[in-house]
C-alpha cells in the first residue's frame, strides 16, 4: 500500500509540473511573467521616446517575441517603434504590424 501511494504522489507531481511548463503553442508560467516584463518595458520605452506617439501603439509579447500593431503617422515613426523594441532586453524578435496613416 506505501509503494502504490508514494507512486501515485510520484505520478501526480509529474502532472502537477508538467502543467507548468511550455509547448510550441504555450507559455510556461515563467515565461508569462518573463513576457508580461518585456511588453512593459517596451510600452514604457515607447512611451517615453519622443519619436514615437507611443500610446498609438499596441505591444503583444509571446516567448520573447514582440509583435507591434497600431497606427502612427510616418513610416519614421514606425521604424523607430521598431527600433525602440529591439533595443530591449529580453526581445528576441520584433513583428511591426503598424500601419502608417
Amino acid at each position: 500500500m506505501k509503494l502504490q501511494t508514494s507512486t501515485l504522489a510520484a505520478i501526480l507531481a509529474a502532472v502537477l509540473l508538467a502543467a507548468c511548463g511550455g509547448s510550441p503553442t504555450r507559455e510556461s508560467t515563467g515565461e508569462v511573467i518573463d513576457d508580461s516584463v518585456i511588453t512593459t518595458k517596451v510600452k514604457t520605452a515607447l512611451i517615453a521616446d519622443t519619436r514615437v506617439r507611443g500610446r498609438d501603439v499596441s505591444v503583444e509579447t509571446f516567448k520573447g517575441r514582440v509583435l507591434l500593431s497600431g497606427i502612427v503617422r510616418t513610416p519614421e515613426e514606425r521604424r523607430a517603434a521598431q527600433d525602440i523594441a529591439r533595443s530591449v532586453s529580453g526581445v528576441k524578435e520584433v513583428n511591426n504590424k503598424i500601419t502608417v496613416e
